[in-house]
């Protein structure tokens, strides 16, 4: 691994056993990722990213001007979203195990008085995680038969720069847990993108005929995704 700038955009460059150079840009902030065949000299690496500057620039623009949340307090009449709809928090302290209650656009976080704020905060992700698990296996159902794939397992977990990963040769897929945020139908196209690999494991002109064929609107999805307001800036997930 290291690190390498063109002009103004500094990058993080990592050699690996592919056949192709991919270029990644990542958000929060549009953090740019290369990842280059180990045999593929620094002059053609060079030269291959320059050729995409305006396409990196472009993508880190479309980053600087999503929404941001401010950072969370876990305090009553804050905003957290679930399935793409604002709902405010309302603290209710109380003795007894810790929950939340989703009502129409609010979240009654039920907890013991003096909690803290991380205990709160991991009651809340534990919510997002029961909900997300709660659609997934309909949806990895219908999509593994329409897809004709199966994948050996799946998870969810928190990511730092992906929606979702797919481990082409164990076939098995992770999610993040954002996701329970965003729109169900963002889930969905995640989903379906991830098990797409299954049948192409790179993101070429094979993948993309793949995505038409089986999700039309995939790139609608796509833009809904990156236009819902981001967590912090701090990316915690």
């Amino acid at each position: 691994m290291a690190n390498i700038e063109i002009g103004t955009i500094a990058m993080q460059l990592n050699r690996k056993a592919i056949k192709h150079l991919h270029i990644s840009v990542l958000p929060p902030d549009g953090r740019v990722r290369v990842s280059a065949p180990t045999a593929m000299s620094d002059t053609s690496i060079r030269m291959a990213v320059i050729s995409r500057i305006p396409w990196i620039k472009q993508q880190q623009r479309d980053f600087a001007k999503q929404p941001r949340q401010s950072e969370r307090e876990m305090v009553s009449g804050e905003c957290h979203y679930l399935w793409g709809k604002a709902h405010r928090l309302n603290i209710v302290e109380r003795s007894g195990k810790h929950d939340i209650k989703a009502s129409r656009r609010k979240l009654h976080l039920h907890v013991n008085p003096n909690t803290s704020f991380d205990n709160k905060h991991r009651v809340l992700i534990e919510f997002y995680r029961a909900e997300i698990k709660s659609r997934i296996p309909e949806l990895m159902t219908y999509w593994q038969d329409k897809i004709g794939v199966e994948a050996s397992g799946w998870g969810v977990k928190k990511m730092k720069t992906k929606w979702g990963s797919c481990n082409t040769e164990a076939k098995r897929i992770w999610l993040n847990l954002e996701l329970a945020k965003k729109p169900p139908e963002c889930l969905e196209y995640i989903l379906v993108h991830e098990l797409v690999h299954l049948l192409e494991r790179h993101h070429n002109e094979r993948f993309m005929a793949y995505m038409d064929k089986y999700l039309p609107n995939w790139r609608e999805r796509r833009n809904l995704l990156n236009s819902m307001p981001l967590a912090h800036n701090h990316w915690l997930y």
